[in-house]
């Protein structure tokens, strides 16, 4: 199951090239302020995936921006904040749930587990149980192009080779990871990021993988003074269940009912795994709820975030309890999906949709976030 990105990969070519004229500008006038070794060299920027679903224009994030604020009613407190996990469906239908978490991040640098959907597993064979680096020098973005933490060339230096590999071609196929760059970026103007894809992998490898990761990205942190939430953020890339006639996806019927009852097994997936104090023990009991017989079946519920979400858990979770000496407790901002939602009524600014909602194609998502507990 590819999730919620079967439909947005239907859009293959129109989406691979936005921003790769960018890399033709002197870098005097594409980059003032950034590294000599950037303006010294040819501009190797990681072409956009979804110029439809995902804002690439500042005036068009202002207006998306200052739509959401004025819609929204709530607030959600920022202290002590770790770490989250983000939809990545379409603004004009998951808007709602990205504006108020990327409202209160404030970092230097973001930390991004990001899914690896079919399209890229059934293009690149040999994709499991690894983590999926990339080597381009830049990211597209939403205000100017971002640069790359000097972490990603810490973790080729110091992780163990057999438990990660670099592959531009996955990152350029897969969209859950940029998805979050144009909103943390909008809050966060001068963040620099490190990518990482997390391709499927049994709970053990995960484990084994997740603390490994943790070590050393604990180690960056402490040789360079930086500490979470401040200086480094995580975030998660994931969406829910992907329910429907058009997913092969009825384990709860058709129709309204339906409907309900898979929204219902969504939350109390949140309720009982994702939420209050993580421990090793939600996580396996998450992965037993997202995962068939095997790490690589489903069971009852179609989440395209069901390696994302648990790896990046156990790996933030582990990084705390090594700098911290605290444990990590989640807070749901919202939850929702496709159908409710519907599309934000916002009109020529460059956004759209890349799949319909209904009740045969509907798409659960949400956000949530985690604390120093």
């Amino acid at each position: 199951m590819s999730g919620k990105k079967s439909r947005k990969h239907l859009i293959h070519g129109a989406v691979m090239t936005l921003l790769v004229l960018a890399a033709m500008i002197p870098a005097s006038g594409l980059l003032s302020g950034s590294p000599d070794i950037l303006k010294d060299q040819p501009k190797n920027i990681r072409p956009v995936r979804d110029d439809v679903g995902f804002c690439w224009k500042a005036e068009s994030m202002r207006i998306l921006v200052d739509y959401l604020a004025a819609q929204e009613k709530e607030t959600f407190k920022s202290d002590g904040l770790v770490a989250a996990i983000s939809p990545h469906d379409d603004y004009l239908y998951a808007g709602r749930l990205y504006y108020p978490l990327f409202n209160i991040i404030r970092a230097k640098e973001a930390v991004i587990f990001g899914v690896t959907h079919g399209t890229v597993r059934n293009e690149i064979k040999g994709l499991d149980s690894l983590l999926i680096l990339d080597d381009y020098q830049l990211w597209p973005g939403v205000l100017k192009p971002v640069e790359i933490s000097p972490l990603r060339s810490y973790l080729r230096k110091h992780l163990r080779a057999e438990y990660f590999t670099v592959n531009n071609r996955a990152h350029e196929l897969e969209h859950s990871i940029e998805a979050l760059i144009p909103f943390l970026q909008y809050f966060n103007p001068d963040i620099k990021i490190t990518p990482i894809m997390v391709a499927p992998m049994p709970l053990d490898k995960m484990k084994e993988i997740s603390g490994e990761l943790a070590r050393v990205i604990t180690a960056y942190l402490k040789e360079n003074g930086l500490r979470p939430g401040r200086d480094i953020f995580f975030l998660i890339s994931a969406d829910g269940n992907h329910y429907g006639k058009d997913f092969n996806n009825l384990a709860f019927g058709e129709g309204q009912e339906a409907w309900e009852k898979a929204l219902a097994f969504d939350r109390n997936l949140i309720d009982n795994y994702l939420t209050g104090r993580i421990s090793e023990k939600k996580v396996a009991g998450l992965t037993g709820e997202l995962w068939g017989k095997t790490y690589l079946d489903y069971k009852s519920s179609y989440w395209c975030g069901k390696y994302s979400i648990p790896f990046g858990l156990l790996t933030v979770r582990q990084v705390m309890r090594r700098m911290a000496g605290s444990n990590v407790r989640g807070e749901l901002i919202r939850f929702s999906d496709t159908y409710s939602e519907g599309v934000l009524p916002l009109k020529k600014i460059g956004l759209g949709t890349t799949a319909p909602f209904s009740l045969r194609h509907w798409v659960s998502f949400c956000s949530i976030a985690y604390y120093l507990d």
